[in-house]
């Protein structure tokens, strides 16, 4: 298992995205975003991601080079199309139109439909708060088969649809960041334990016959099993009921579509619908006393005597923080199966192996 630096990998990844022809800015958008959820310790959004977007742009269901375009203009109330291009330029450019509009008007509401794989949703929530603004982001995904089973359910109906909330920094306080599927755990975390060779949480998949398995192959494998929502069997009407909003919400609310077998495509792609909530806090109440009493809280919560020593009370956010202060000194770990395929993905698009392992600084 390779460990890269941060900026070998991303150097690794704006190669292969450059010599598919996108152009240097989306190359390192792509890139910076990808690596930046691996640093975070988010390995299922990470750059295990990148060979399967090269894949979706030659099937054409990834159309490189693609700008968010306004398709409705409220105001305050803005709808956008992605036309497939990569999540990571439409999720950032859509962001940019709410902060700008929520300058103006205090708040805004954009929509986004039809954006190739918006990846880790934490990373638009950041972006907001960068500005000093709280965001809410719900999501759902089309043109991929199911991989989430309802409650009670026994066979995949959605995917897993996910929720985040970001509060800006405080005075004693970074962002408040939480990002979370709506499925007991992200599909991706699946791919990585296949890749890994692991079994996967107790609890997070179910066979196609509706019973619990730890087998990551489930979901790989004809006939195919599920997730199951968040809050397992005790709770998980829950993280169902969630999931089902975000689904209605980001799918019907932008214009886009939802996970039906209609809307399957025939290369099972990852097309996503966004509703996110953008609002200035100085518009509801004083900076100031939003900072304080923000803060007050949080020192009130993790105040509480932690059951174990060695795992104090954290908050949304702090185990990213803690991983990318770990994976920035040290190194991003990638798994063997991983690096294999960003390898082969390289070839695909002309870059040779020994040229990815030099810019990797890897054997």
């Amino acid at each position: 298992m390779p460990t890269i630096t941060a900026s070998n990998l991303e150097a690794v990844c704006r190669r292969i995205a450059d010599a598919r022809g996108s152009r240097p800015a989306e190359a390192q958008q792509v890139a910076a975003n990808l690596v930046t959820a691996n640093l975070k310790g988010h390995d299922s959004h990470g750059v295990g991601m990148l060979p399967r977007y090269i894949k979706a742009t030659y099937t054409g269901e990834l159309q490189i080079n693609q700008h968010a375009e306004v398709v409705t203009d409220h105001g305050l109330i803005v709808q956008i199309d992605g036309h497939a291009g990569y999540g990571q330029v439409i999720g950032q450019e859509a962001m940019e139109i709410a902060i700008e509009r929520t300058k103006i008007f205090g708040m805004c509401i954009v929509t986004i439909r039809n954006a190739h794989h918006l990846c880790r949703i934490g990373a638009w929530g950041e972006q907001c708060a960068a500005a000093g603004f709280v965001s809410m982001h719900h999501v759902n995904a089309y043109g991929h088969v199911g991989m989430v089973a309802p409650f009670r359910g026994t066979d995949a109906r959605f995917t897993t649809n996910p929720y985040c909330i970001v509060l800006p920094a405080t005075g004693n306080n970074p962002p408040t960041v939480m990002d979370f599927a709506t499925s007991q755990i992200a599909a991706g975390k699946v791919r990585v334990a296949k890749n890994k060779g692991e079994q996967a949480p107790e609890g997070a998949l179910i066979d196609h016959k509706g019973q619990p398995t730890t087998d990551p192959w489930v979901l790989y494998q004809e006939p195919k099993g599920a997730l199951g929502p968040a809050g397992g069997p005790a709770a998980g009407h829950k993280g169902y009921g969630m999931a089902l909003i975000n689904e209605l919400f980001a799918g019907v609310l932008s214009g886009g579509d939802t996970c039906r077998p209609e809307t399957d495509h025939e290369n099972d792609v990852i097309l996503n619908g966004m509703l996110s909530i953008v609002i200035d806090p100085d518009k509801m109440t004083d900076r100031a006393a939003f900072n304080a009493e923000i803060d007050a809280t949080i020192a009130h919560v993790k105040a509480s005597p932690a059951a174990d020593p060695a795992k104090p009370v954290l908050v949304p956010g702090d185990p990213e923080r803690e991983t990318m202060a770990k994976r920035g000194a040290e190194g991003v770990p990638i798994d063997d199966e991983t690096w294999r395929e960003l390898l082969e993905a390289g070839e695909t698009v002309g870059v040779p192996a020994d040229e990815l392992r030099r810019l990797a600084a890897v054997n």
